[in-house]
């Protein structure tokens, strides 16, 4: 059981220890399940591109590029942030399975990608254009929406979305 993470924890593997029958598998999983409820409740909800660069604002002052994803519930409620690339972004480095991974593993409804400009520059170049389009793509594929591409720095930040560039 100790090797399993508490999501995949089945009644049966609890009744598989001595003196744990039905009844007390099934509080256990419950107040599991209420524990991950009440964690949630306390998480963020994200409703704009704003709240992503004031969650993200640790990486606007970074000398290199750090490429973020952030996954949610159906409720786009935050349930991870990962770091999943640190260097020069470009098509070939940000590769989807790294970007999913994270989500797939959560359960996750959706994900908003974010990177940061280290030279403060907000404006996206032809590779960041083309991330979002490969990546927008896969998610679709995977029924993981993606919903922005942020890109932050000391100056702010850029939201694709807000700006119109997510509809391929």
């Amino acid at each position: 059981i100790l090797q399993k993470k508490r999501e995949d924890i089945t009644i049966d593997d609890l009744m598989s220890i001595d003196g744990v029958g039905v009844a007390k598998a099934s509080q256990i999983l419950a107040s599991l399940e209420l524990t991950k409820r009440l964690f949630y409740k306390r998480s963020i909800a994200i409703t704009s591109a704003r709240e992503v660069y004031q969650q993200l604002q640790e990486f606007a002052y970074k000398k290199q590029e750090h490429f973020i994803v952030l996954t949610l519930d159906g409720a786009s409620y935050i349930i991870n942030k990962s770091v999943v690339f640190i260097g020069s972004l470009n098509q070939s480095l940000v590769h989807p399975r790294e970007v999913f991974a994270q989500a797939i593993s959560d359960r996750a409804a959706s994900i908003i990608i974010s990177h940061n400009h280290p030279s403060g520059e907000l404006s996206p170049s032809i590779a960041d254009l083309e991330v979002t389009k490969r990546l927008k793509k896969v998610g679709e594929i995977m029924g993981i929406e993606l919903l922005d591409h942020i890109i932050i720095s000391k100056n702010g930040y850029f939201s694709l979305q807000e700006a119109g560039l997510m509809q391929y």
